[in-house]
């Protein structure tokens, strides 16, 4: 049986997360990234993330990503429509399965997300 996790508001704020090195098939900037996972009993990938400045594609993507922004800056570029959409803080964003665009960090980002 898994237990159940709960993070507090000030502990998401707080937490110390792990550099993890520059951002996979990133292609501007330098896109360095840190995470926390969090709920090790739970299905799918969950933690809290951060990024520094700097830009990648994403092609097809083979699952969702479902992700509330805590702090910074970034744009999106859906490739489907065109649309290109400002992310800040209090904005949630969900990236279905095969969805191809673009992130560019504008201002560090962080998040808490759910990959699925």
């Amino acid at each position: 049986m898994g237990r159940f996790t709960i993070v507090k508001a000030a502990d998401i704020a707080l937490a110390q997360l792990v550099p993890a090195g520059r951002r996979a098939g990133a292609d501007s900037g330098d896109p360095q990234i840190a995470i926390k996972g969090l709920a090790p009993d739970a299905a799918g990938d969950l933690g809290i993330w951060e990024c520094q400045p700097g830009g990648w594609p994403v092609i097809n993507r083979t699952n969702t990503e479902f992700t509330y922004i805590l702090s910074g800056r970034a744009m999106l570029t859906d490739d489907s429509t065109g649309e290109v959409t400002e992310i800040a803080a209090g904005d949630l964003v969900i990236l279905p399965p095969g969805w191809t665009g673009r992130w560019d960090i504008l201002e560090p980002v962080r998040k808490i997300y759910a990959i699925y």
